[in-house]
């Protein structure tokens, strides 16, 4: 009793924490300068027409698309204090303006150098900038500057330039773009657009600093004013009277800003971030630093802050870099009934929905959910017999659950209570393996068990127990059984298949043709609207194959994706088949020919799906069970979302390692470097594109986790880089570069005039020569056939030098790229010095700093890695890693260490790196790794 109180009290627990992140909603990834950053502090955030964010630190300008950092220096600017950005706009034709202690700047997108701007009226800082189509507004220390028309005019609100009121902190438009509004560090200030009129209104505090305010922004006909002692202050102004907001907690506000209708954003120096509602006044949310929190934000000190066109958070802090929120795109739903329950974070093994009943199986429990009733209940330990729930299945008016370990248990939703299956082998349905429950269309339940195959009809209760010695069952475990359109049934077994045949009501393996997977480990078994028959297996591709087994093969669901990693397949009511696998979510349609994949982006929690958890309910929504959810979508909204998916942008391309702008290169700068991005400002690791070159690619490659695709030693030619998102075309993007010979086509035909007219000159000259020595008439004749011999052996020679010119271009060519001795030499550089220095123990090792280690350039490195060991940086890391992982686990000393301090100690980054890496490379999971050496896992 006591026991079930305590798993009581957990699961409740657990549901209000669910509760809790349900309606926070947001994961944080931050950004350092060990991720490019050019400083810890962020003083300014902006996101452009085109979808760039760029940051303003204390140094420098960055621009960020996702991945990468690419930073904007501030030439001739000696002073470090000088160079604090403070303010980023942009106005038409994307002309990108930057304020900073020094002045007014501008982004020449031609040379991408930022350049000075009237230095020579505009020599002191610029505070604020605001754009309105081509006019730009300049708030500075000196008086507000208007840029209109290629003309700068200034205004002050007070004749005294030094005066206080002429520091201008931060500007704002009214309604009708008829006044500027003027938040000073003396008063609020109206600037008519149509008379020059200024008026100033001050907050009447008995505190010196009541008057400095910091930022400001507005909705309808109220300002809110940030300040610097006051907290935040509202102004009406219609009425034209200050009156405080609620308390936040901290008073020095350091930026504010809103989305103009209904909620205002505030960032605080030292209380974190606040959403204050315009209508009620109350604060909506609130995000702030907590250690416990590893996905919220890292420090309370922020500088600036930005809710960007898509909801998504930009916080700035003061020494603790960028902070925003993943941004996914709502197409899948993560199922939650609240308050009550929430599957986020639950490792779905097996479900079961019907309209507003549902039972979820998890490693964490058992949970029925009645919507209708709002009812909703858990089983645990020791109610719930195993932690590990295999199948559940609904057969005459009750669920019948399948554990690992812990046999069958039935669920009767009416009196929610849970009992063993009493029919059969006691031992076996109380403390044995329950792979699948399914009923067939004749009344009975069909059981797969590590004994065998039983069939029960619930009406007279009776049991009947297939085994492989009184029937053609294979031996062992009893996977799956599925019953198809017919009534046959097709069971899968460890070792193989069988199929019962309902008119004599026996089991037959000896029916399957030559080449049929009825001899392979059978996982899933799914039939769709075609009556075209899939099966998953443990190793292989999809085998399809149609009912009567007259046709079948093997089908390829996407080129680059490994044979084992298909877990579950569901077709949707528009012809598409899902295909869930341990590292992603894919759909296919026409033998492949469209396809589409799905990542966190999409609101997919995590990559890794389980074994046969796929269901399209009665309305056409598939469901999907997922190590971080149950997880949802409509179809039919698919092609929407993609449609609004932003076309992919070129952020750079490389030519030997350095950014280039043309389209046309040098022989000798032929190794190339794509950078691009789609913005999706979701998790890193979950990017993923498809790409090809015209002419080196044949068809279209898989890139996961990189934004980046490198190139070798191309000869000389014209290339078309195209990349999209994976099976998306309007996400397209190409861009075309030209690698130009090492001698041009007009030089070629230079040197062949020029080789003619040598020949010629040398042919008129030995004729006349010839001409004038010889003395008879028959010296002469004979003298032109010594004289052709002469000039065909002269001819020869332009062909000779022309092949040598052509050998040493190739040489030339080769000269480009590490030849066979040179990859071996570097290798074993490389292997002494990484098992010497063991350097993957560092998480943030990058490959400039092995390049630089062993005395190389990244592209030699590069270009031994992929084009000499066939394998990528991070899996040659990883397998260091993971090989030190093994010595670890195998040592006593590390025996009170949990998995996720090992991965640590060995150098992953993250555990599910750590889990993805270790399962690659051996193809188990570490955990069962650990028990096939005899040892226990000690998790967290």
């Amino acid at each position: 009793m006591k026991n079930t109180i305590k798993y009581q009290i957990l699961i409740l627990i657990y549901l209000v924490c669910g509760m809790e992140l349900q309606a926070q909603n947001y994961t944080f990834r931050n950004v350092v300068m060990s991720d490019g950053l050019s400083g810890l502090l962020v003083n300014a955030i902006y996101k452009d027409s085109e979808g760039f964010v760029w940051l303003g630190t204390d140094n420098c300008l960055d621009r960020f698309d996702g991945v990468k950092v690419r930073h904007f220096e501030f030439r001739g600017i000696e002073s470090g204090r000088m160079k604090r950005v403070n303010c980023i706009t942009e106005t038409a034709k994307k002309q990108l303006w930057v304020g900073n202690g020094i002045g007014l700047w501008r982004l020449n997108r031609a040379n991408s150098q930022l350049e000075r701007i009237v230095p020579e009226k505009i020599d002191f800082a610029v505070n604020t900038l605001l754009s309105d189509g081509d006019i730009l507004y300049i708030g500075t220390e000196k008086g507000l500057f208007i840029h209109k028309d290629g003309q700068l005019l200034q205004v002050l609100t007070d004749r005294n330039m030094l005066a206080a009121c002429n520091r201008i902190m931060d500007i704002c438009l009214n309604e009708d773009k008829t006044a500027l509004w003027l938040a000073t560090v003396q008063g609020l200030y109206s600037y008519s657009l149509k008379d020059g009129k200024i008026d100033s209104w001050h907050f009447q505090e008995n505190v010196p600093e009541a008057d400095y305010f910091r930022c400001l922004t507005r909705i309808g006909e109220t300002l809110y004013l940030g300040t610097m002692s006051q907290g935040v202050v509202r102004f009406d102004m219609k009425k034209k009277t200050f009156s405080h907001t609620v308390s936040l907690g901290c008073d020095v506000i350091s930026d504010i800003s809103s989305d103009g209708k209904e909620t205002v954003y505030i960032a605080t120096d030292g209380n974190g971030v606040h959403f204050l509602s315009h209508k009620d006044q109350q604060v909506t949310r609130r995000f702030y630093h907590d250690v416990s929190d590893k996905e919220g934000i890292r420090s309370n000190s922020v500088y600036s802050l930005l809710v960007d066109d898509r909801g998504a958070v930009w916080v700035g802090h003061f020494q603790a870099g960028l902070d925003y929120s993943l941004y996914q795109n709502g197409l899948f739903r993560t199922y939650a009934y609240p308050p009550s329950f929430n599957s986020a974070n639950l490792s779905i093994r097996s479900f079961i929905s019907r309209g507003q009943e549902k039972v979820i199986g998890s490693r964490d429990g058992l949970f029925y959910i009645n919507e209708a009733t709002g009812i909703v209940k858990s089983f645990v330990k020791p109610v719930l017999t195993s932690d590990l729930i295999l199948t559940i299945s609904f057969y005459q008016g009750e669920y019948y659950i399948g554990t690992y370990g812990g046999g069958m248990m039935v669920l009767n939703p009416e009196t929610l209570s849970l009992k063993y299956f009493a029919q059969g082998d006691t031992e076996l349905f109380q403390k044995g393996h329950i792979f699948c429950v399914k009923p067939d269309t004749k009344g009975n339940l069909w059981i797969g068990t590590s004994q065998g195959l039983f069939s029960y009809n619930g009406l007279t209760k009776q049991i009947k127990h297939f085994t492989s010695a009184n029937s053609q069952l294979p031996e062992g475990n009893v996977y799956e059984v599925s019953f198809d359109s017919t009534g046959k049934g097709w069971i899968a077994t460890e070792t193989g298949m069988c199929i019962y045949d309902p008119a004599s009501q026996s089991l037959r393996s000896n029916v399957f043709p030559e080449g049929f997977v009825n001899k392979d480990k059978v996982r899933t078994i799914y039939e769709d609207f075609e009556h075209n028959l899939y099966f998953i297996r443990e190793k292989g591709s999809l085998f399809t194959s149609t009912l009567t087994m007259d046709r079948f093969r093997n089908q390829s669901v996407f080129s680059t994706l490994p044979d084992n990693s298909l877990m579950a397949i569901v077709e949707d009511n528009q012809g598409w088949l899902w295909v869930g696998c341990n590292d992603g979510l894919l759909r296919i349609r026409k033998e492949g020919e469209e396809y589409d994949a799905f990542t966190f982006n999409d609101g997919v929690p995590g990559p890794t799906f389980t074994n046969g958890a796929a269901y399209k309910d009665d309305k056409g929504i598939l469901w999907f069970g997922n190590t971080k959810g149950l997880i949802y979508v409509d179809p039919k909204r698919v092609d929407e979302v993609r449609g609004k998916a932003r076309p992919i942008v070129f952020t750079d391309i490389l030519a030997n390692g350095v950014s280039f702008t043309g389209s046309s290169l040098k022989y000798n700068q032929n190794n190339l470097t794509f950078c691009f991005t789609d913005f999706a400002y979701g998790l890193p690791s979950a990017l993923l594109y498809e790409y090809q070159l015209e002419g080196i690619d044949k068809d279209w490659k898989l890139l996961a986790a990189q934004n980046e695709v490198s190139y070798y030693g191309l000869p000389s030619g014209t290339y078309t880089f195209r990349v999209r998102l994976p099976g998306n075309e309007h996400s397209e993007a190409t861009c075309q570069v030209t690698v130009c010979p090492m001698i041009p086509w007009w030089g070629w035909a230079l040197s062949i005039l020029l080789i003619i007219g040598i020949v010629a000159f040398i042919r008129y000259y030995v004729w006349k020569r010839m001409r004038r020595l010889l003395p008879s008439p028959v010296q002469v004749v004979s003298t032109p056939v010594e004289d052709i011999s002469r000039k065909e052996q002269v001819t020869e020679q332009p062909g000779v030098i022309s092949e040598q010119s052509s050998t040493a271009t190739e040489e030339k060519y080769k000269t480009n790229r590490l030849t066979e001795e040179e990859c071996k030499e570097l290798h074993k550089k490389l292997v002494v010095y990484v098992e010497k220095e063991k350097p993957y123990i560092n998480p943030d090792l990058k490959m400039g700093d092995l390049a630089s280690a062993l005395d190389t350039s990244s592209h030699s490195l590069s270009y031994l890695l992929n084009q000499y060991l066939n394998q990528s940086y991070y899996d040659f890391i990883n397998e260091y890693r993971v090989t030190q992982f093994k010595k670890m686990v195998e040592d006593s000393h590390y025996s009170r260490y949990t998995l996720t301090a090992l991965a640590e100690l060995c150098g992953f980054s993250s555990r599910a790196s750590f889990f993805r890496s270790f399962k690659k490379s051996t193809g188990v999971t570490p955990n069962e790794y650990i028990r096939s050496i005899g040892g226990t896992a000690k998790e967290e």
